[in-house]
């Protein structure tokens, strides 16, 4: 069973200003690290000081499965390849396959949810 006391029994206000801490630094991530990213978020106007409450998340754009598609294989990535350690593809029935990098820290995470 996963359990994060520290995380978990946050009060309310700790947990939406770490929320919303992680939120600005994943948007500074991605500004830097992913074209696509920065071109979206430029032609919204929108930067991650801009940011100030978890009720902007509502002005952040989705990414849809098509994004996904157009950017193939790679160019959604936020770091560099020598940094993926696993990949998992999608056979693409439905359309054109999608493709997603897992970093270590992605397994080590992904093996404490599950």
């Amino acid at each position: 069973m996963y359990w994060e006391p520290d995380s978990e029994c946050m009060h309310r206000e700790e947990l939406e200003q770490l929320q919303l801490e992680r939120l600005q630094a994943t948007l500074n991530r991605v500004y830097g690290r992913v074209p696509f990213y920065q071109r979206r978020l430029d032609a919204l106007g929108i930067a991650s000081e801009d940011v100030a409450s978890l009720a902007d998340l509502a002005r952040l754009p989705f990414t849809h499965k098509t994004d996904l598609r157009d950017n193939y294989p790679y160019g959604l990535f936020a770091v560099p390849m020598r940094e993926v350690v696993r990949i998992h593809a999608s056979s693409g029935t439905t359309g054109s396959p999608t493709v997603v990098g897992y970093t270590r820290n992605d397994i080590r995470t992904w093996s404490n949810l599950v």
